[in-house]
C-alpha cells in the first residue's frame, strides 16, 4: 500500500512540474503539438507594456496558426519583478516583460541602463539597444537560463514627491524616495542628498498613501496608469534623470525546445510588437503631461544641465562595474 501511495506522489509531483515547465504542451488534432506561453509583468492591464504584449499575443497566434496561445498576467499576478526573473531563469514561469535594472544584479552588463542621464536620444538608444552591444548584453543572460529577445520601451523617469515642488537637484534633499532596486539608482539619490528607498512595485501606491515615503520616480506612463496623484503625489519634475528600457525574456530551454518555425515565429511577432510597443508608447507621452495637469499634478520643468553636473560623480563611484567599451559606444552613439 506504501509503495503505491509513494508511485501515486512521485506521479502528481511529476506532473505538477511538467506543467511548470513545459509551457502547458497540448495535443491537437492534427498531430501539431500546442503550446501555451505565461507571461506576467508588474504593471497596470491598460499600461504600454501591455499594450504592447497583446500586438505579441495577436501576432504569435497568427504566425503559428494558433498553436502557440500567450496568457497574459498584469499588475504583478506572478510576482514582482525579480520574482519574475527567477520565475522565468528556472523555467516556473515562461517568459516576461520587466525594467531593466533588476536585472543588473544576474548580469552587471545591464548596469549600463542604470546610470543618469547616460541615454538622452531615443532613437540613438534604440539603435544601441538593437544593435551588436545590445545583443551582446541581452545574450549575457543566457548562462542563467534566460533568452532576452529585445529592448522595449518604458521611458524616461521623472520625480514625483507629496512635499514641494522639485526643480534644482539640491530640492531632493531629505526626500524619501522610492527607487528600483538599483545599487546605481540608489547612489544617485544619495549624491542629490535624498533618503533612497528600495522598494517592490507592489507596495508603493499604499507606501505612498501612508506617508512612509514621500515620493518616487517613474516614466510618465507608469505613474498616469497607476494614477499616483490618488496616493498624494502633488508634484512632479520632468528631470529624465534616467532612462529604463524594459526587457522581454523567455526561459531558454523552453524556448530552445521549440520547433523552428515556432521560434520564427515568436522571434518575428517579438520583433514587430517591440516597434508597435516603442511608437504606442513615445505617441502617448506626448499626452499624459495635460492628463497630469487635469488630475492636480503640479508639474515642473528642470534645467537638466544642473542635474546632469549634479549626478557626475556616480559615473566615478561605478567605473569599475561598468563595462566601459559598451558605454563609449553608447555615449558616442548620441
Amino acid at each position: 500500500m506504501k509503495k503505491i501511495i509513494s508511485i501515486l506522489l512521485a506521479a502528481i509531483m511529476l506532473f505538477s512540474l511538467t506543467a511548470c515547465s513545459g509551457g502547458d504542451k497540448k495535443a491537437s488534432g492534427n498531430g501539431d503539438e500546442k503550446y501555451v506561453i505565461r507571461i506576467g509583468t508588474t504593471t497596470e492591464p491598460d499600461g504600454h507594456y501591455i499594450k504592447g504584449l497583446e500586438q505579441f499575443k495577436e501576432k504569435v497566434a497568427e504566425y503559428t496558426d494558433g498553436r502557440v496561445e500567450v496568457r497574459l498576467y498584469p499588475s504583478s499576478q506572478l510576482g514582482n519583478e525579480r520574482d519574475l526573473i527567477e520565475g522565468v531563469s528556472v523555467g516556473t514561469v515562461e517568459g516576461a516583460l520587466i525594467s531593466s535594472a533588476p536585472l543588473s544584479t544576474f548580469s552587471q552588463d545591464f548596469l549600463l541602463f542604470d546610470l543618469p542621464f547616460v541615454i538622452t536620444d531615443i532613437e540613438a538608444a534604440y539603435e544601441f539597444m538593437d544593435g551588436e552591444y545590445g545583443q551582446e548584453i541581452l545574450a549575457s543572460l543566457e548562462p542563467i537560463g534566460i533568452k532576452a529577445l529585445g529592448f522595449w520601451e518604458n521611458g524616461f523617469r521623472h520625480v514625483t514627491n507629496n512635499t514641494r515642488p522639485i526643480e534644482k537637484p539640491e530640492d531632493v534633499k531629505g526626500l524619501k524616495i522610492r527607487t528600483m532596486e538599483s545599487p546605481i539608482h540608489i547612489a544617485s539619490f544619495e549624491e542629490l542628498g535624498s533618503i533612497p528607498t528600495p522598494m517592490a512595485w507592489g507596495e508603493v501606491f499604499t507606501a505612498l498613501q501612508q506617508g512612509t515615503i514621500d515620493g518616487q520616480e517613474n516614466p510618465l506612463m507608469i505613474i498616469e496608469t497607476n494614477k499616483l496623484w490618488e496616493a498624494g503625489q502633488k508634484y512632479i519634475s520632468l528631470t529624465g534623470h534616467f532612462y529604463s528600457p524594459a526587457i522581454f525574456i523567455l526561459n531558454k530551454n523552453l524556448f530552445d525546445s521549440y520547433p523552428e518555425d515556432i521560434k520564427e515565429a515568436i522571434l518575428k511577432a517579438e520583433e514587430e510588437a517591440r516597434q508597435w510597443e516603442r511608437e504606442y508608447s513615445q505617441e502617448l507621452d506626448k499626452e499624459l503631461i495635460q492628463v497630469l495637469i487635469d488630475n492636480g499634478v503640479e508639474v515642473t520643468e528642470v534645467n537638466k544641465d544642473e542635474w546632469i553636473e549634479a549626478l557626475k560623480p556616480v559615473y566615478d563611484r561605478f567605473e569599475n562595474e561598468i563595462n566601459q567599451e559598451h558605454l563609449k559606444a553608447l555615449l558616442e552613439n548620441q
